[in-house]
């Protein structure tokens, strides 16, 4: 499973503000929920319940971390 990074929320806004995960789940089709930046809860459309959608640990892991890479000045930023 291919996660898009436009589909992430941080497990506090998503607690805060669940119409905008459901939101991303009607535009995108799915929204990922994170807790301690990495993967930890996948929302999706009742209609897509149905299918196999599953990915290796290693997967989300290796996608988690490029994404912490990718924006690393952003989150050292948000970190001060």
């Amino acid at each position: 499973m291919k996660i898009d990074s436009n589909s992430m929320v941080s497990i506090t806004e998503a607690s805060q503000n669940f119409s905008k995960v459901a939101k991303l789940v009607d535009q995108l089709g799915a929204a990922v929920i994170m807790k301690n930046d990495m993967p930890k809860y996948l929302v999706l459309d009742f209609s897509q319940a149905d299918t196999d959608v599953a990915a290796a640990d290693e997967e989300v892991e290796r996608i988690s971390n490029q994404l912490l890479e990718k924006n690393r000045v952003a989150y050292e930023v948000l970190a001060k």
